[in-house]
């Protein structure tokens, strides 16, 4: 399931990425256009800029925009960033592996083998850019 953390990242990066980059947006702009709870907004900014993908600037004309280009920013990017491994198991997780210490047998594991199944079915939908999100979008997350 995605996480509420998640989708407002997602949303803020539409957002922004909609304005085709042409001013600077308050923490409170976004979070008015977007319905995003200020306080968890200004959390959800604070890890895009640590991560490289926004920049702010401070003051009264200041705000938030992209560091780096949106068709650059993958979905899987944003959910790492935000969550963590995507994977629904450790065990299943590209990234993030850790064995399952109730396991007997990995190579054989029916559960194991279905997330896998499931990681490697996400993945490529999920390596979709904000730039063609945005091309693409026809409702809001």
């Amino acid at each position: 399931m995605l996480s509420k953390r998640v989708k407002y990242a997602i949303k803020t990066l539409l957002f922004l990425n909609r304005t085709n980059n042409a001013s600077l947006f308050s923490a409170k702009k976004i979070s008015e256009n977007e319905r995003i709870p200020l306080k968890f907004l200004e959390q959800i900014l604070r890890e895009l800029k640590q991560n490289k993908i926004l920049k702010s600037e401070r003051g009264a004309e200041g705000g938030y925009t992209f560091m780096r280009d949106p068709a650059d920013i993958k979905v899987l990017d944003v959910i790492r960033i935000v969550d963590g491994p995507v994977a629904m198991l450790p065990c299943a997780s590209l990234n993030f592996y850790e064995k399952c210490a109730d396991c007997t047998d990995e190579g054989t594991c029916g559960i194991r083998k279905l997330l896998i199944n499931v990681r490697d079915s996400m993945l490529p939908i999920l390596d979709t850019s904000i730039a063609d999100m945005t091309k693409s979008e026809n409702c809001p997350i």
